[in-house]
Formats: C-alpha cells, structure tokens, sequence
C-alpha cells in the first residue's frame, strides 16, 4: 500500500500580531480552509484556571520545565526536568537535566526526584535535556535535544533501572532538533494490533530545538530494535523507507512546527497531539497558545480538537495528555504542561459527536 502525506496547510495569510493573540478557533478554522474540525471531538471544556494543580515550583519563579511522561511497568509515571529543581525536596543545585517519579491520580499525587547518572547542569541549550520519554518492556527510552550541548540534534538513551543509570547511543539524529515518542499504555500496552510491533516518534523538520520548521516528520522502528539506528524507518510518500532523505511530512504548517507531545487515547481510538503554537516573543511560561489535533492513525489525517493563541494562562513550552490519567471511555484527560515553569496539571473534558 502506497501511504499519501497528509499536508495540513495552516498558513495565517496578512493576520497581524495583535489580530493572532486574538483568534477565536472559529476564526483560526475559516482562516485555514484545509483543515478540518474533528470528526470525533466536537467540543472542549477546560476546568478553571484556579483548579490547575502545581508542584516543582523550585525556588521563588525559578521552577523547572520539559515534562515528557511515559507510564512504566510499576504502574508509577516518569518524566524529567529541564533548567530546574524538580519536586519537593528540591535538588540541592539546579540541574539542566533531572529526572523523576510521579504516583497517584492526576488530583492527587507526588513527584519524587530520581538521582540519575545522566543528570547535567548545562542550562538552555548548552545541556541535553529530555524531549520523549517511553517505556516498552520494561525498558525507559528517553529520546534527548541539544545533543550537541548547542542546541542541535537528538540522541536516544536508555535505562534498566528507572531513570538511574543510562546507556547513550553512540549516534544521534542529526536532522531533527525535538524528538519526541507516541506514547500508549503501561509499559507500553494497548497499542493497536497493527502498530503493537513499532515503536513511533515525531519531530518538527529542524536540527534545532530552538527554531521553527514547516513540517512534522514521523519515524518508527521495531520494539526489539530501538537502540540500532540502522532499524528506523521514516515515513515517505512512497511508504517507510530506511533513507531519511525521502522522508516525508505528516503535517504541515509553514513555520509554525515547533515543540510537541503526542499520545494515544484508547477509549476514543484516537491520537491526540499537543502543539506549541508561538505568534510572537512573548514568555510562554505565562503567554501563549497551542494546538491539538487528533487523528486514527500516527500518520493522519490530522484534524483540529483545540487552537488557541492567548490561553487563559501560560502554556508553557510543552504539553502531553498522560495516558494513565485518561477516563476508560476517553472523554477525560488530564494536561500536563510546563506553565509558570512547572509541573502543571489541568483536567480537560472532550464532548463527542452523536452524545
């Protein structure tokens, strides 16, 4: 079968600054004519602002931010941190790269800061930090940005033992800038029959974690064979193909590809993807927009569930919906997003069509 990319063209023609951070997603709709509204998700209701749970405030505004979160075998979430001091108890020093455990329910829970020997105190881009995180098998992959301490390239690690020690791959993906993985059930359950035997990861079209593309790339490679580089595969126009120069986009939105998180949401049967959507230079610790879109299939067609430029409060610089948090039938969810610099946790409720 001959897979066709699907290219979401979401171009803003002749829209000023000031008219972005104001766009209403009936506007952002209009304005963007080839994308379509979800077929599955006709409505998205926010808790309050005052309801946002936050921990890893750090010390007075410096907290921490990242937060990729896979759910491992121990039933317990892991996720890392970035330019911080993760939970309370902090860390004694501020660490470009540190790691941790998350238990409980998304209303009530702890994050617990794991020592880790890939732990560094590199800031911004001059330190490797965490842009995915997956556990398959009892085995936590963490897909790592700035592999060249300069803001460039991915590298892949991994660990045995929960995030304390960890193996690095003697290579890296020069060619993309914010990896990140498809996350699924614990330890990597419930995954579609079809997609059980992969292991899937997107990333904006830019060596750099710091620049914007036009387009997001998709890539998989065998469960049994994530360490060798020679087993990835990239999604073309053409099907999978092993040469990275035919790779193709999933989606397209000319210089507004930028940071991403992207799981699966089993009750829906849908791939539901958080976006970084930056208009302007603003601080998108306390300003700023995003997307999610949705989509049957880790290569589309992507539609849109949620635009905005001007959330209510800051979105911060990523966001992803834990599955362990997700309600069995899918209409509950739980954003865990790096606003205000930390661990921040809001529940979203999705109205389906035809209930």
């Amino acid at each position: 079968m001959v897979w066709k990319s699907i290219s979401l063209i979401l171009l803003l023609v002749n829209w000023s600054i000031s008219q972005l951070a104001n766009m209403s997603e009936e506007e952002f709709l209009m304005n963007n004519r080839q994308i379509q509204q979800s077929p599955v998700i006709k409505k998205v209701s926010w808790s309050s602002a005052e309801s946002i749970i936050r921990k890893a405030k750090g010390k007075g505004n410096d907290g921490s931010d990242n937060w990729p979160v896979t759910w491992a075998d121990d039933d317990n979430l892991y996720t890392a941190y970035g330019d911080g001091y993760g939970f309370d108890p902090i860390v004694p020093h501020k660490l470009g790269l540190g790691f941790a455990r998350v238990r409980g329910l998304p209303e009530d829970f702890t994050g617990e800061n794991i020592p880790s020997d890939a732990e560094n105190t590199g800031m911004g881009a001059a330190g490797k930090k965490a842009s995915g995180l997956l556990m398959v098998d009892g085995i936590l992959y963490m897909l790592a940005r700035n592999a060249d301490n300069n803001g460039h390239h991915s590298q892949l690690a991994w660990s045995k033992d929960y995030a304390k020690t960890w193996t690095w791959a003697d290579w890296k993906f020069e060619e993309f800038g914010y990896m990140t993985f498809i996350n699924f059930g614990k330890n990597y359950t419930g995954v579609p029959e079809r997609h059980r035997d992969f292991v899937y990861m997107v990333s904006h079209d830019n060596p750099s974690a710091y620049e914007s593309s036009d387009r997001f790339i998709l890539a998989r490679v065998s469960r049994e064979r994530v360490t060798e580089r020679n087993a990835y595969q990239f999604f073309s126009d053409d099907g999978w193909t092993t040469d990275i120069q035919k790779r193709s986009g999933i989606f397209t939105n000319p210089q507004r590809c930028r940071r991403s998180g992207i799981s699966y949401n089993a009750g829906l049967k849908r791939y539901l993807w958080w976006q970084q959507d930056r208009v302007d230079d603003a601080d998108t610790r306390f300003k700023g927009g995003f997307g999610i879109y949705d989509a049957p299939e880790p290569w589309g067609p992507w539609t849109l569930v949620y635009h905005t430029t001007n959330w209510d409060v800051g979105p911060g610089e990523t966001g992803c919906f834990p599955t362990k948090w997700m309600s069995e039938d899918g209409k509950t969810c739980y954003l865990v997003f790096s606003g205000n610099d930390n661990f921040s946790v809001r529940k979203v409720m999705f109205d389906i069509m035809g209930f």
